[in-house]
């Protein structure tokens, strides 16, 4: 199925490729693959398809979009073996989802703005997903998410229905109540966060980033890119003044640090 360099391949062709490697006579590796030993393969390759978008490397996205996309025919195709579904039904499911879902574009509904269509999204998600209660909705957020998205999404629905601290204020209330609590966890004699004090106060962050309109997510990526960032920084002022690393720590020695600094 060689092309010349000026020759695209088509999707239909890309299908016949990903089911010759799953064929028994195909490719030893791809024929052993399941859903289950893909699941990392998936998580890894949306990732790195969100970090080409973060640094806005277009051939790099062209790439890894390619690398999502293998993953889906791969599933798709494993459960056309299995006669379970093919790729036929996953498009022609996406594809009625978001006739459903646009009923302002294919229907007769009206929404004005980006947040009249998100409240009509979720409302007709709720119908089809038949919730009848704030719990339904929040037990179909995926475990398999970050814990810091998967909390963003639960505590979104839950202030949906008014659950949850009310305004800034509360919210910046509850963070306070939950670092003391683990403020006086930490200074106990208790080996063990029982209470889960940890995790409070980390949920209630999270809380008040709805509050102040802050993506929790992005904000700690943005932190722990600053904080490397730092660290090559120190490294490297530690190394030009013949120091080590910790001789630069703030929290060991900030007078030293002073020093070195001027």
């Amino acid at each position: 199925m060689d092309k010349k360099e000026n020759e695209k391949y088509t999707y239909e062709e890309f299908l016949e490729i990903i089911a010759r490697l799953r064929a028994k006579d195909g490719c030893p590796w791809d024929w052993e693959q399941t859903h289950e030993s893909l699941k990392n393969c998936m998580i890894e390759e949306a990732y790195e398809a969100v970090e080409a978008i973060d640094l806005k490397d277009d051939e790099n996205l062209k790439e890894e979009l390619g690398d999502v996309l293998l993953q889906i025919v791969m599933h798709a195709q494993i459960a056309g073996e299995e006669r379970r579904f093919d790729m036929t039904d996953v498009i022609d499911g996406v594809a009625r989802k978001m006739i459903r879902r646009h009923p302002h574009i294919f229907g007769d509904v009206s929404a004005d703005s980006s947040q009249e269509v998100l409240k009509n999204w979720e409302e007709i998600k709720k119908q089809e997903k038949n919730e009848t209660s704030v719990l339904e909705g929040v037990q179909r957020v995926p475990k398999a998410l970050p814990a810091n998205i998967r909390a963003q999404k639960v505590l979104k629905k839950a202030a949906a229905a008014d659950y949850g601290p009310a305004d800034l204020k509360a919210a910046k209330a509850m963070v306070q109540k939950d670092f003391s609590a683990l403020m006086a966890w930490a200074d106990s004699d208790e080996t063990a966060d029982e209470n889960g004090d940890f995790g409070a106060l980390m949920l209630s962050l999270i809380n008040l980033s709805r509050f102040l309109n802050v993506n929790a997510e992005n904000s700690l990526t943005n932190a722990i890119e600053k904080f490397i960032n730092r660290l090559g920084s120190d490294e490297n002022l530690a190394k030009s003044k013949g120091l080590t690393l910790s001789e630069l720590n703030p929290h060991r020695d900030s007078d030293l640090r002073e020093n070195v600094n001027k």
